[in-house]
């Protein structure tokens, strides 16, 4: 964050900025993934790869992308390189918790479906080519970039948080 920016400002600019490249890449987990990577100097290319196939994990309409990649960047930011740091582990978790429960304060569930049914007035099957392109008609990128720039703003603020 710069030195001149409001916590603020910085978090409407993160939210901005994720909700522009999910747009962009129509994929809610890399975009929420990468603004957070961008503005927080986290992972690299193969962490952004790996979130490919998350957006409502394999478009089964399960936990939401941008839940996942705010999840990623939390771990990316709290955890550590070694699988025995219990203490790094309770870290994360406690982070993510707290990441979902705000989460789902705004939007009532971290599930895609659910989240759909609260947007759109309706869930769609995304693994159908018929409700694909039914979800695509009801302005998808523009509706869904809702919930990819509040779970970006908050697990950026989560992490501006453990810097005081």
């Amino acid at each position: 964050m710069d030195a001149h920016q409001s916590k603020e400002e910085f978090l409407k600019q993160l939210g901005q900025k994720a909700g522009d490249y999910e747009e962009l890449l129509a994929n809610c987990a890399q975009g929420t993934l990468l603004a957070l990577q961008e503005k927080f100097d986290l992972g690299n290319a193969q962490t952004l790869k790996a979130a490919t196939a998350m957006s409502g994990i394999a478009l089964r309409g399960e936990t939401c992308g941008s839940v996942i990649g705010s999840i990623m960047a939390l771990g990316m930011f709290f955890g550590c390189d070694n699988p025995g740091d219990f203490t790094a582990s309770r870290r994360v978790i406690r982070a993510s918790r707290k990441f979902c429960r705000q989460f789902e304060a705004i939007f009532g569930s971290c599930n895609c479906r659910d989240i759909q049914q609260r947007i759109f007035g309706r869930s769609f099957n995304l693994a159908n080519s018929n409700d694909m392109e039914a979800f695509t008609r009801a302005d998808a990128g523009k509706k869904c970039r809702l919930a990819v720039e509040k779970a970006a703003k908050i697990a950026g603020e989560i992490i501006l948080e453990s810097n005081k």
